[in-house]
C-alpha cells in the first residue's frame, strides 16, 4: 500500500480524508510495519493458490519473503521491534504476490472449466 503525496491528500473530500487517516492509523496500529514485514507477507501459504502463486515468484523474491518472515518471527518471540529506521516505509509496501495468486486462480478456474465439460 503505497502512502498518497500530501497534494493528493489536499484534494480527497472530508470522508476520504477520515478513511486515509484510519486506513493509516489501522496500518500502523497491525504493526507488521514495525517488524520489516510487507502487507502481503501476512498471507499465509496454506492455501493451495497462495502455496503454487509463492512458488512461482522468482527465487530472489523468495528469499526476501522467507526472511523477512524469519526475522518477524524471531523478533516477535523476543518481544522486540526493530528500530524505526529499519521499519517497512509505505512506499516499500507494494504489491508483490497479488498478481500471481490472480494468475493461479484463473489458471485454476480454467482447468475447473476445462475438467468438467
Amino acid at each position: 500500500m503505497a502512502s498518497m503525496g500530501p497534494k493528493v491528500v489536499k484534494q480527497l473530500s472530508f470522508f476520504q480524508k477520515i478513511k486515509y487517516a484510519f486506513t493509516n492509523w489501522y496500518i500502523y496500529a497491525c504493526g507488521y510495519r514495525q517488524l520489516g514485514l510487507r502487507a502481503e507477507d501476512l498471507i499465509m501459504d496454506d492455501v493451495p493458490d497462495v502455496a503454487e502463486a509463492v512458488k512461482r515468484l522468482p527465487r530472489h523474491e523468495q528469499d526476501l519473503r522467507s526472511f523477512r518472515l524469519k526475522r518477524a518471527c524471531d523478533l516477535t518471540m523476543k518481544h522486540i521491534i526493530l528500530p524505526k529506521d529499519q521499519w517497512t516505509k509505505p512506499e516499500e509496501d507494494i504489491s508483490y504476490l497479488f498478481p500471481y495468486i490472480d494468475l493461479v486462480k484463473k489458471e485454476r478456474l480454467e482447468r475447473e472449466k476445462w475438467d468438467h465439460q
